[in-house]
């Protein structure tokens, strides 16, 4: 027994010599396919499957990723560098967005996605090891506007602008794996053409959710039920009933916002542009929103420019 456990020994660690590299790994997910499929039949599961197949599949071809396997819903990627996978997903996210344009909203696909990095075995085909569990259950804690990075891969990501971008989320409790984890988001949408804040005239900002329609206006909520995302607060009481109850939405579309004026009884101007109700617009970063004349929202975009915090390793 005692030669067979040295055999065994010598076994492992040919093994380790041979077929042990360092790669970047990302799973991609489709979020809530299982209701889809209910909802829609097998075959528009499939095709909403095979429409992420494609794009995952040309935006991971210039950065050299690699599919590892497509079991369920999911895609499991490797890549050599982080930067790569990285830079990668990035691409899927804003490809994604894009193809969602023309779909209904009930047919639209979102993915969660999660990034690390480290040892794995593999033989040019197969990947395996304890960093690719890790790595699928990162992206399993994510919702669907999620770009989740290990504090591993943010290490590795060679890229300093995108490291920036990383927000740490502190505390995330993974599927089995007992301590919470710390871990990074990653700011995805292009800040040439996504305002993340929107500054109020008091000097006071809040972030915009990632969401693909944003409401604004002074009723906070109606049946108990939230009436509007941004909720528009003035000192004044008569400035604030010139302000609709729902005043104007933002749209996500794949290349930027479009602002759609839907008061009736108040105004809407863009940049000193009064619209007509239900016109659509487009609005970039530094857009001046006025609302009937009581409030100027200011459109901008997160200053990326300092170095984030590292989280403790």
């Amino acid at each position: 027994m005692t030669e067979l456990m040295r055999l065994q020994d010598a076994l492992s660690r040919a093994i380790v010599r041979r077929f042990e590299k360092h790669l970047a790994l990302a799973f991609s997910d489709i979020v809530d396919s299982t209701a889809y499929f209910a909802a829609y039949g097998d075959e528009a599961g499939r095709k909403l499957q095979q429409r992420h197949y494609d794009l995952v599949a040309a935006t991971i071809a210039p950065e050299g990723g690699r599919v590892v396997d497509t079991a369920g819903d999911g895609v499991f990627l490797c890549f050599d560098q982080v930067t790569s996978a990285v830079r990668a997903m990035m691409a899927l996210k804003r490809a994604i967005l894009r193809d969602n344009d023309a779909r209904n909203a009930a047919h639209r696909l979102y993915v969660r996605i999660g990034v690390h990095c480290g040892p794995v075995l593999s033989d040019g085909t197969l990947v395996s090891g304890e960093v690719v569990n890790f790595c699928n259950r990162v992206a399993s804690s994510a919702d669907r506007e999620d770009l989740r990075l290990t504090p591993a891969a943010h290490a590795e990501l060679g890229d300093a602008a995108l490291r920036r971008r990383c927000q740490p989320v502190r505390g995330v409790q993974l599927k089995g794996v007992a301590a919470p984890q710390d871990l990074f988001s990653l700011a995805w949408l292009d800040p040439a053409r996504f305002p993340t804040l929107v500054g109020f005239e008091d000097g006071s900002v809040q972030h915009l959710p990632a969401r693909d329609v944003i409401r604004f206006g002074r009723l906070r909520e109606e049946n108990g039920i939230a009436a509007n995302d941004i909720v528009i607060e003035l000192a004044d009481p008569e400035l604030l009933i010139r302000v609709s109850r729902w005043h104007f939405e933002l749209h996500r579309k794949g290349d930027g916002y479009m602002l759609r004026s839907i008061t009736a009884s108040g105004t809407t101007a863009l940049n000193g542009r009064t619209l007509v109700p239900g016109e659509m617009v487009s609005l970039r970063p530094g857009a001046e929103v006025c609302l009937s004349g009581a409030v100027t929202l200011t459109f901008v975009s997160e200053d990326f420019s300092q170095e984030t915090t590292h989280l403790p390793g």
